[in-house]
């Protein structure tokens, strides 16, 4: 049972110590500087989206405010109309 553990100990401390090489071999390192640029590409894409998102915001908002304001200006020459 001790002999299982031991072997078992040792497989794991050499796949790691080949693991460490292998991960920070110059093929490796490769491809994550192309996984980060893809990354990199990802983000500039959210933000140009989120920012064309928050201009559609803004305008919907003014709109919104220009519709509301000129319901207010006709209720009010409603009630003006009403009183007379």
């Amino acid at each position: 049972m001790k002999g299982k553990r031991f072997l078992w100990f040792a497989l794991g401390t050499l796949f790691g110590l080949e693991g460490i090489k292998i991960l920070s071999s110059k093929g490796a390192k490769k491809v994550y500087a192309h996984c980060t640029a893809g990354i990199l590409r990802a983000k500039d894409s959210v933000v140009d989206q989120v920012s064309v998102l928050a201009e559609n915001c803004s305008d919907i908002y003014a709109e919104a405010k220009a519709i509301n304001e000129e319901k207010a200006a006709k209720e009010a020459e409603n009630e003006i109309k009403e009183a007379e």
